[in-house]
């Protein structure tokens, strides 16, 4: 199928396997797939599949949020999800994935980290949480986001004794979650404005913008491509995403 074939469907307003351009492929969520991780989901948007973990333990607050704990997302890029993919440190690619992930968590305030301190300035809950894309068919970023809410909302706090982590043991007190901000991701062709592009489409996108949004609350934006948008494009994918986010948030449920 050549990139001609998918633009031609696109100016007539049509799609690879006859989705509507405002249409999801389907999404599906299975919670607590690993048994070693505090909190862990898998996330499936048509063929993309991507495993979320967390592991929580004791650290250092940083010395400019000494009541806060702390967050770190990381994602790893494996040849198994993508030919594309190579071992090695995280690429550019893995950083902005990690890097939208983490600023829709932050700037929804869907963590209260100041719960999360133990004692001030010495001691608070860290979180990692961990991206593990294993199939790339287009959209890692809203399948990783799904994935990430879902492993988060799962979480049990670990058991502590003495103010240090007992590996192995989970209490029954759960991560508290006061947002769940979904990412609703678009391409652009031409003029036309699609949502959850798959990797065919990915490959003759102008341009790309994510949206983080939680109750019709816009938290944060990413754009990618190389071509520019006008603020009516923003616009229309704004509306979009307030319409699409009741559809992601219930297949969180």
């Amino acid at each position: 199928m050549n990139n001609e074939y998918i633009i031609s469907l696109i100016k007539e307003n049509k799609r690879i396997g006859e989705r509507k351009l405002d249409e999801y492929r389907d999404i599906e969520i299975t919670y607590d797939v690993s048994k070693n991780a505090e909190g862990s989901a898998r996330c499936k948007i048509g063929d993309t599949e991507v495993i979320a973990g967390v592991k929580m333990d004791i650290g250092t607050p940083y010395p400019d949020s000494k009541d806060e704990g702390v967050i770190i997302v990381t994602a790893e890029l494996s040849p198994i999800a993508s030919p594309l993919f190579e071992l090695g440190p995280p690429g550019s690619w893995a950083t902005e994935l990690a890097r939208v992930i983490d600023r829709g968590i932050r700037e929804s305030k869907a963590i209260d980290f100041k719960k999360l301190c133990i004692k001030e300035g010495e001691k608070v809950w860290m979180i990692f949480l961990d991206i593990y894309p294993i199939n790339d068919s287009g959209n890692l970023i809203d399948a990783s986001v799904l994935a990430a809410l879902a492993a988060l909302k799962s979480a049990k706090m670990p058991k502590l004794e003495d103010d240090k982590v007992v590996y192995g043991e989970l209490t029954n007190e759960k991560l508290k979650l006061n947002k769940m901000p979904v990412t609703i991701t678009f391409g652009k062709i031409n003029d036309k404005i699609i949502v959850d592009p798959d990797l065919k489409e990915e490959e003759v996108l102008d341009a790309r913008l994510s949206i983080s949004i939680h109750d019709g609350d816009i938290h944060a934006m990413q754009k990618g491509g190389n071509e520019g948008m006008t603020i009516e494009d923003i616009e229309e994918m704004i509306d979009i995403a307030v319409k699409k986010e009741k559809e992601l948030k219930g297949a969180l449920k």
